[in-house]
């Protein structure tokens, strides 16, 4: 069994800039096949809407995947917070050519909101307000050939870059006060690592369930292996100080690669690892191998200058394999 982890940067976006459908298609049709994934998990996957109705619909995906081995295959996705079909931009997708029983979002459903005032807020703010999780925690539960529960987690936590703050800004990327741009990090790093232990509390709440449970995490994390965001994911009985605590760590798959090969994003010329598969002790016991198809991949700051409409995307698929 192959689980595959992609983020397909915006796919089905209509920015002005934008690589046409059809020509991303033509790229990453043949990147997806040689994934040959049993089980694919997907990252920011854009809604497009339905003439005539509110709802948006997975169009640019179902495009993408018709005709290809995954065309076929059970596919859930988040939806948007209106209830409307899909959110317009960043679903998360889970494709699966195993049956899949039972799908959830989790958003604040472990961990509520944490309530916060902005100090540099112009005009000042009167009263603390919730500091929101930009997306959702996509779970779902695939029985295998042998008939097994395989829980499936997609994910993509928020990136390290600072979140808007009132009255601080002069344009997208431009602040115009240190402190400002600083209590902006200081939010963003709260919703990533808020997020990190909601799907802590996911993985444990399975656990709690079933000690011996397969468990796959998937997803861009925007962190690499020992960073805060993984280390909390991870859970490891090196940070709880119990050892009665180990079968409930879960292991980052990529640990197999070789160091020099171990990387999914170039950012400013650093080789970075920030999509993982994250395992259960149990299910680690079939893995077999791990790959990273990275050969093509362009650096995510300076290519967008130097390539115009790039119909790839800047982060490189990861995959697991597993002997059942």
């Amino acid at each position: 069994m192959r689980l595959a982890t992609f983020n397909l940067e915006s796919l089905g976006t209509r920015k002005t800039g934008a690589s046409p459908l059809a020509k991303r298609i033509q790229i990453l049709e043949p990147q997806l096949e040689r994934l040959d994934a049993d089980i694919l998990c997907l990252q920011e996957v854009d809604g497009q809407h339905i003439p005539d109705s509110p709802e948006r619909e997975l169009t640019a995906l179902k495009e993408l995947l018709t005709g290809t081995r995954y065309e076929g295959y059970d596919l859930v996705s988040t939806i948007g917070r209106s209830g409307q079909g899909v959110a317009d931009v960043h679903n998360l997708v889970i494709a699966s050519r195993f049956p899949i029983q039972h799908f959830a979002e989790i958003r604040h459903d472990l961990v509520d909101a944490p309530r916060y005032r902005l100090s540099t807020a112009e005009p000042a703010e009167s009263e603390a307000g919730e500091i929101v999780w930009d997306r959702p925690i996509l779970h779902a539960t695939v029985t295998l050939e042998d008939g097994r529960a395989l829980h499936v987690i997609n994910l993509h936590l928020r990136a390290p870059r600072a979140a808007p703050i009132p009255g601080r800004k002069d344009a997208a990327s431009v602040w115009n006060s240190v402190d400002g741009w600083a209590e902006g990090f200081f939010v963003a790093a709260i919703k990533r690592l808020g997020q990190a232990l909601e799907l802590r509390r996911l993985a444990d709440r399975i656990f709690g369930e079933d000690p011996t449970a397969l468990i796959a995490i998937a997803g861009d994390f925007n962190a690499e292996d020992h960073e805060v965001p993984l280390r909390i994911a991870v859970g490891s009985e090196d940070d709880t100080g119990n050892g009665a605590l180990a079968g409930f760590m879960l292991v980052p798959v990529d640990r197999m690669i070789a160091q020099d090969r171990r990387y999914t994003v170039t950012h400013h010329g650093r080789p970075l690892m920030l999509d993982h598969i994250l395992v259960s002790r149990t299910l680690l016991g079939a893995l077999r191998q791990v790959e990273v198809h990275n050969e093509v991949l362009f650096d995510e700051l300076i290519g967008p200058s130097r390539i115009t409409g790039a119909p790839g995307s800047f982060h490189a698929p990861l995959i697991a394999e597993f002997a059942f």
